[in-house]
């Protein structure tokens, strides 16, 4: 599909699923940095969205208020995301990463980690990976984003918790990772994991093509046991190291230095073994020449890390401008890999 229409069509479905209210409460977040009257910020974020192939929410999160015409085009949008998933994705590509008991199965020698399908295991087999796992968590098939997740403990009756979970619409049973007590000392009642945004660039220099890493997040649990942007959980960026360089953002565009539960300082914290993390992400990318954009989510364990799942529509993480005081996006990193 050609980008032209790919563009088209993505403008179109935008247009017909525009909200005003939602156009005012992004306006309203992106108060939080401006001083500008809302009908302002309102023809702005619009202007944004036609110019620079910008979301609202891409306008209110990056602070786009703040900078100039010039510093305005440096940024990486989730419209521009969409259109990448859309060319470089195939369908296959997307079906692989999407469909959790096909993803479970190949790639089960990296994941790292125990995961079952209910229709493939029987109630005494389910018993005994309960019995392993006394902490589970039960995931509908399909999706993403942290969505329909629900965690369970100390299962007894395995026919009981089939019916309950099947019901909900759940067939996909993960055990609940114990991460490293570095990981954890961030705040423990969520798994915090690193999102890490990579393209193969399938013609590169490299036996297999070059992996390029466009992005390295650090996301971390606020109030959820998951760690999603959407769930209240907040993000920040990591270096070539795996050191976190600027205080959390959370969807509201709340800034934390420290988290606000454990007291624990977000700048500079340091993921473990994040050679490993390179290794694997790595791996992974390999894998997957079908969907060469993609989004993995690792999760850190005392023996090292272990794959949640791979997101071939990422969404885009950027230092937010008043958190960090970067002031240009990420938009160059993806043009130099992905060559749009």
């Amino acid at each position: 599909m050609g980008r032209a229409t790919v563009r088209l069509r993505y403008l179109a479905r935008r247009a017909r699923k525009l909200r005003p209210g939602n156009l005012i409460e992004f306006a309203r977040q992106a108060q939080k940095v401006s001083r500008a009257p809302l009908p302002v910020l309102v023809a702005d974020m619009l202007w944004c969205s036609l110019k620079y192939d910008m979301g609202f929410r891409d306008y209110a999160v990056w602070d786009i208020r703040l900078l100039t015409a010039k510093e305005r085009a440096t940024w990486m949008t989730h419209p521009k995301s969409f259109r990448i998933t859309r060319m470089h994705n195939t369908p296959e590509g997307r079906a692989k990463l999407e469909d959790k008991r096909r993803f479970a199965r190949e790639y089960a020698d990296l994941l790292g980690r125990e995961t079952i399908d209910l229709r493939d295991v029987d109630d005494t087999e389910l018993g005994a990976f309960l019995a392993r796992h006394p902490k589970v968590l039960a995931k509908p098939l399909e999706g993403q984003g942290g969505g329909g997740i629900t965690l369970h403990e100390n299962v007894t009756d395995p026919a009981a918790f089939r019916a309950e979970v099947t019901a909900a619409g759940q067939s996909i049973v993960d055990e609940f990772i114990v991460q490293h007590p570095d990981m954890s000392s961030l705040y423990p009642d969520s798994v915090n994991t690193v999102r890490m945004i990579t393209f193969l660039d399938k013609n590169g220099t490299e036996p297999g093509g070059t992996v390029h890493l466009l992005a390295a997040v650090l996301r971390i649990g606020n109030g959820d046991v998951i760690d999603n942007f959407a769930s209240g959980g907040m993000f920040t960026m990591l270096d070539e190291n795996g050191v976190a360089l600027y205080p959390g953002v959370d969807k509201q565009s709340n800034v934390y230095r420290e988290h606000p539960v454990t007291g624990t300082p977000i700048v500079g914290f340091q993921v473990p073994m994040y050679d490993r993390v390179r290794e694997l992400t790595d791996k992974l990318a390999r894998r997957t020449p079908e969907a060469p954009y993609v989004g993995w989510d690792l999760a850190m364990t005392p023996d090292g890390p272990v794959v949640i799942e791979g997101n071939h529509n990422s969404s885009v993480f950027q230092p937010k401008p008043s958190a960090s005081g970067v002031r240009t996006g990420l938009l160059p990193v993806y043009q130099a890999a992905v060559g749009f």
